[in-house]
């Protein structure tokens, strides 16, 4: 009789089918944690998904991205409401944080999202995550010059 765990597709599947075949001989869930160098739970959890499902439960599967809950018109949609700027909406200043542009993907569709897929989502229409540079309002340009060419290289000779 061929063993399941000779057609396994990978190392993770391989185990788990082990551990099965180890259990269905007699062999203790603590013993085959040692066997396989996994911890007792790991066990725990594959035989209780092969009570439940069979060795198919066990099997290696392909995972999949979720899709893009958001239709092609609301991404549109998305991209002419950015383009009124978040001062439209309500948001001091003119930048489009991520956390805004989530606020208003739930407010305006109903969807929540966490924020590394709303940079996605940005960069899926056109979209780019800019950092803004961090520059004082009150700056004085030419006395900022001044200093780099008077100033700098007096400070830099004497380090």
């Amino acid at each position: 009789m061929e063993l399941p765990s000779s057609k396994a597709k990978n190392v993770r599947e391989y185990r788990r089918l082990r551990a099965v075949e180890l259990f269905e001989s007699g062999m203790k869930q603590a013993a085959i944690a040692r066997a396989l160098n996994v911890t007792r739970g790991a066990v725990s959890q594959w035989l209780s998904a092969y009570r439940d499902k069979g060795l198919e439960a066990l099997r290696y599967r392909k995972i999949t991205k979720n899709p893009c809950r958001l239709s092609q018109e609301q991404k549109d949609e998305l991209r002419k409401l950015l383009a009124l700027g978040a001062e439209h909406f309500g948001y001091p200043g003119a930048i489009w944080t991520l956390s805004r542009v989530r606020d208003l993907i739930l407010r305006k569709f109903g969807i929540s999202y966490c924020i590394s897929n709303v940079a996605v989502i940005l960069k899926k229409i056109g979209w780019t995550c800019q950092k803004p540079v961090v520059r004082a309002t009150q700056r004085d340009e030419e006395a900022s010059k001044k200093w780099l060419q008077e100033k700098w290289p007096e400070i830099k000779k004497s380090r």
